[in-house]
């Protein structure tokens, strides 16, 4: 599965990347079917703690899957939204074998 990154108002560095890739990849155990992955990281100028905005979108075939995570540090954002996804792969893959069985 191939996994595109953008950093949206800063610059990310290659562990951060590197650390987001490897988790959201990690959701091929999940579903055998996902064509790609693109995850945002962005930085929003407000005062709040939680300012980093971490959006991962998930292609697979005739759907695809967004979780949106508004945390403190990207990696949070990241672990909060792959957990989320493996709940949605795991409920889409259900749903695609019950209607192959009916």
């Amino acid at each position: 599965m191939k996994v595109f990154t953008q950093s949206v108002n800063f610059n990310a560095d290659n562990e951060l990347i590197q650390f987001a890739e490897k988790k959201v990849g990690s959701l091929t155990k999940y579903h055998d079917k996902i064509v790609d992955a693109e995850v945002f990281l962005k930085v929003q100028n407000t005062s709040d703690k939680e300012n980093k905005i971490t959006e991962v979108k998930i292609n697979i075939p005739g759907s695809e899957l967004i979780v949106k995570r508004e945390t403190k540090t990207f990696e949070e954002g990241v672990n909060s939204a792959v957990d989320n996804l493996k709940r949605q792969l795991k409920r889409s893959k259900e749903k695609h074998r019950d209607s192959l069985i009916s």
